[in-house]
This record gives structure tokens, sequence and C-alpha cells, in this order.
């Protein structure tokens, strides 16, 4: 560790399309001990599920190598260790190409561990009495369209990894404030009865989780939450110390800022219930939470409360849910709304006359009303995109939503232009179940490799 009092965590991602060059800043010019990457969404890991089924070597994030590629030459020369989920379904796949392009930009033999067995689906699929958090209705009715579960791991298992030595850590499916309070607990030496600590580093977590958007993204709004240099944005560390305290802050010089403000929104963000918020590490309580600005983007956070860890573990289950079937269109000039409306009467009208029904139906006037519905009082536009969308299990009746929308350029009213090709999507869809630790620690399995 380069330092001795605290120790220092770089939020490197907060999804798996986030910028690459703010990682490359933390990891040349942070003075970092640990760069974490934050990369799964909660379909995304059943998104993979299927990419390993086409292709087994595959399965990971697909931008794994790009981003291994950006930061590990600085993270080599000095000595930050990576924490990843990026393994997503195929975690050992990831580390061996991981390792493989270390050799390739000549840095040696970089050494990664994996975490796995995150994969329920087995699991699952024996326990159909299993209920769906969402709906009360056994799993079973999921069972035959099921594509994964993964059980969303807590930070001992990273830990557990982290005490192979290995410099980069590759997991599937874990809690992202675990990837984050991990190295708290291997570098100080926490436990689970540290109660108060554990809650302090899962708060850590949860603000570092979501990268940038504790530094300014997703926080700006011109001329009512200005925030400096944004096409700049740089991604947040924390400082953490022995005892719990730590402070948020950035890279100087970079865009953005790390204020109350920007703070208080992320620690907000999917906190559904801030006095019960539910880890696998604990159960958080932000209630009495202090914050203090200590300085120019650099903001103190203390008080952290929180309850043991529940016996379970949450799981997400992955299951094809039919196709979505999209068409838009563009209408401008005098009476464009009115057009876009008779327009979207015609589309409807020659779906039915061809015999497709649909489970949900939508008509979207985007500028209008796709966000919030078409107001009451409200100026005319002068010009406006006509969006239609369906869902069905039916993929013909999906494409013939797009196919009659882009039809509309002659076969319907004055003034249309601006189509798109017909988009036809399958459905990927999550829902939540809860099974008994128990059933998922023994099948943990920790391991260096060394292919």
């Amino acid at each position: 560790m380069k330092h001795t009092e605290f120790l220092r965590i770089g939020g490197g991602a907060g999804f798996s399309d986030d910028r690459i060059p703010p990682a490359v800043e933390l990891a040349e010019q942070g003075q970092i001990d640990y760069l974490i990457f934050e990369c799964l969404a909660e379909r995304t890991i059943a998104r993979e599920q299927q990419t390993k089924l086409q292709n087994p070597s595959k399965g990971y994030t697909p931008r794994l190598i790009e981003r291994m590629s950006a930061v590990l030459p600085a993270c080599v020369t000095h000595q930050i260790r990576i924490i990843t989920n990026m393994g997503a379904a195929n975690p050992e796949s990831a580390a061996i190409e991981t390792r493989k392009l270390a050799r390739e930009l000549d840095l040696g033999d970089v050494s990664c561990a994996i975490v796995t067995g995150d994969d329920v689906t087995e699991l699952v699929r024996s326990h159909p009495e299993l209920e769906i958090m969402e709906s009360g209705l056994p799993v079973e009715s999921l069972l035959p369209k099921m594509i994964a579960s993964n059980a969303y791991l807590g930070a001992d298992a990273i830990v557990r990894a982290l005490e192979t030595d290995a410099q980069i850590i590759i997991t599937g499916r874990v809690a992202d404030p675990s990837l984050f309070l991990a190295p708290m607990m291997h570098e100080f030496g926490w436990s689970y009865h540290d109660l108060p600590k554990i809650a302090a580093g899962t708060v850590c977590g949860h603000l570092l989780e979501c990268g940038a958007q504790v530094s300014g993204g997703n926080f700006a709004d011109p001329g009512i939450k200005e925030v400096n240099n944004l096409s700049e944005l740089g991604n947040p560390y924390a400082d953490v110390h022995r005892d719990g305290r730590f402070s948020i802050s950035k890279v100087a010089g970079t865009g953005g800022q790390v204020s109350l403000a920007t703070v208080k929104e992320q620690l907000l963000y999917e906190l559904h219930d801030p006095k019960h918020y539910i880890t696998p590490d604990c159960i958080l309580d932000v209630s009495e939470l202090e914050l203090l600005q200590l300085g120019l983007d650099r903001v103190q956070v203390t008080s952290a409360l929180g309850k043991p860890r529940t016996p379970s573990y949450k799981v997400t289950v992955g299951y094809d849910d039919g196709y979505i079937g999209e068409g838009q269109i563009s209408y401008a000039g005098p009476n464009a709304l009115e057009r876009a409306k008779w327009g979207a009467e015609i589309v409807q009208d020659r779906l039915k006359q061809r015999g497709f029904s649909y489970s949900e139906f939508r008509i979207d006037y985007i500028g209008m009303s796709s966000l919030h519905g078409l107001p009451e009082h409200r100026a005319l536009p002068y010009e406006v995109r006509l969006r239609l969308a369906v869902r069905t299990d039916n993929k013909s009746a999906a494409t013939a939503v797009g196919f009659e929308c882009r039809a509309l350029h002659i076969n319907g009213p004055t003034g249309a232009g601006g189509g798109i090709d017909p988009v036809v999507k399958s459905v990927l869809a999550v829902q939540s179940v809860l099974i008994p630790r128990h059933w998922v620690d023994p099948n943990l399995q920790i391991r260096k490799i060394t292919a």
C-alpha cells in the first residue's frame, strides 16, 4: 500500500458502456490503491449468458479488453489492484484474455483471480416453489423461459480472492457496493461484526458505484445546477480511514464537481428505504449520516448505521419475454401533431386488417408526450416524431409494426419523412427471488488463473 493511514479507491466505471478516459486519469494521476469497475446492470449478465451459450469462450463484458488495454499499463506501473465484475457470465475467460493482453502489452505475467458461484440457475430450477418478489407468484411460471439466475454475492467472496495476492480480481454477479467494500475489509481487517465500519464501507461503495454521477454527471442542469467542464468530467475516488471515516473527491483539474449536492443526489439514488437498504453485507441505515464539505471537490461522510446481513441472497432471474417491435417517422410543418396522430391510427387499422394483436401497444409523440403524456395545454409543435412500439410473443407481428410505419412515407398523411428501418428485438426481462445463503456459499470458488 502507498498510504499508511488510509486507502484510496477509485471508481473506474458505473456501467458497461461508461467512458474510459476518466479511469485512465485515476490510474495515472489519482495515486489510488484500487481501481474498481462496476459494469453489470440487472439484465446484462443474462444477456452474456446467452452469448456464452453461443460461444463458450465469451460471455464476459464486451468492452473488457478495451478497458484493460487503457488502464493496465498505469495499474502495473503504480501497483494498483483492479476489482471488476466484467467477468459477467464467464470470469474465467475474462481472466485468461486479460492475462493474454498483459503479455501482448509487454507487462509481464499479470496475476488474476476469479470469483464464481453466483450462477444459481440449477438451484432455482430445482426449487420451483420459490416466490417471485415482484408478484408473489412461484418462480415455476418463469422456468420454461428462464435463461439464467444469478445471486448477488457480497464482499466476503472478493476478500477471499484478494487474499490470493492477485493484482486483478474478476467476478460475475456481485452487489455493486460490495466491490468497493471488499478492499476495505481486506486491508483494514474489518469483519462483519464491525457493523459501523461495514455500514460506512457500504455507503462509500454506493456513492462510488455509479462513477461520475457523484462528481457531477447526471446532476448538471444549465442555469439551475451548473457544473464546470462537463465534457472532461472526472471519475470519483474515496479516501477511506481505518475507523470508517471517508471522503469523496476526484482528480484535481478534471471536470465536474464533488459537493454536498452531488453526494446527496447519488446517496438517494436507488435507495428505496434509507433506514433499511438491504445489501449482501449489511442492512444499511443512512438516516443519521453526516456530510461535511471539507474543501474544493471533497466531501466527508460519517455516522453510517448498519444491522446484520440477512440469511438470504437476492437472485436475479433473467428470462425470455417475447419481442418488442418498433417504428418511427417524423412530421413537420403546420398541423404536424394532427398528421402524426392520423398516421398512428392508420398503422393500427392496417395491423388489425392483417390479423395481428398485441399484449401492449404504445404510441408516443416524441417532443410532446413520450415522457409525461400528452398535455392538455401546450403550443402545437412545428415538428413531431411519431413512435409506435408493441410487445408480443409473435416475431412476425413485431416486425409488421415497423413495416407499416415506414410505409406511411407514401401511404399516409402528407409531410412524412425521416423514418427508420423497422426494429425488432427480443425482450430479456428480469424478476427476483430470495434463496437461503447456505445454498450458495458452498458453491463459491476463488482461484488464480494460470493459463
